[in-house]
């Protein structure tokens, strides 16, 4: 048997659309201590880790570790049924294999919703060395993204001691960013080494417009053409980060 409550409803629904960019059906691993999940995208371009403490909740239980796996559209459906302050609780019957969510606000109302089949693929964090740490503004950075959206599909991140560059080319127009160390959207910087590397627009954007929901402050790691790691700051020892593979630029 597993149950939690979440005296918040926007925290649980923030979660929940982070999760939503990448997959449509995730399996959550439950047990005494909390709530974690790892998956890739059905690309398998990019990745994210979550997991949530039982200290996130206002109340948890699990009685032995388990997994769940649910279709996140369906669950996103009825979570954006609620309003901020209202509190939800979840309840897991693995007899009849269905999750029942019930919202207390102004009324009170419960729904079920099937569980799937769970999945044994195990994901495993990406293994890469890190030369670059950025720590930004979740909002200056979702700012810096949009501009370089306006010019193209794709945008180069280069890194030296002083200063993150966005670099983005289209067809016609091409966009420069410049975040400057200490400045309001990039608080600081450690660089081993000058890097480089190409990123999808459209997965940073939504990545970092969903997570920017749940935090106000995104760390950025990354090495020339290798995988970009963005941590997502939570409270209560929370964890959100999302993996995403460069695009390989061919001369």
């Amino acid at each position: 048997m597993f149950t939690l409550k979440v005296a918040d409803a926007k925290l649980l629904k923030d979660m929940i659309t982070s999760i939503s960019i990448l997959v449509d059906e995730a399996t959550f691993k439950i047990d005494p201590d909390g709530i974690k999940l790892r998956a890739m995208d059905p690309s398998r371009v990019a990745m994210i880790d979550f997991e949530w403490p039982k200290t996130m909740f206002e109340e948890y239980s699990a009685s032995e570790p388990t997994k769940m796996c649910i279709n996140i559209s369906e669950l996103l459906k009825l979570l954006k049924r609620t309003s901020k302050d209202e509190i939800v609780e979840l309840n897991l019957d693995e007899k009849t294999a269905k999750l029942q969510l019930k919202i207390t606000g102004k009324y009170q109302r419960s729904f079920t919703m099937p569980t799937l089949e769970a999945t044994e693929e195990e994901v495993p964090t990406p293994k890469v060395t890190f030369n670059v740490k950025a720590k930004a503004t979740t909002q200056g950075l979702s700012q810096a993204i949009e501009d370089a959206q306006l010019v193209s599909d794709h945008v180069k991140i280069e890194a030296d001691p002083e200063k993150l560059v966005l670099n983005a080319s289209g067809d016609l127009m091409g966009a420069t960013i410049t975040l400057q160390k200490g400045s309001d959207t990039l608080l600081d910087l450690e660089t081993k080494e000058p890097a480089k590397a190409t990123f999808s627009l459209s997965y940073l954007a939504e990545i970092i417009k969903a997570a920017s929901a749940t935090s106000d402050i995104a760390t950025l790691e990354f090495s020339s053409d290798m995988p970009i790691k963005l941590d997502f700051q939570q409270t209560k020892e929370g964890k959100l980060t999302f993996y995403l593979a460069p695009r390989i630029e061919t001369e």
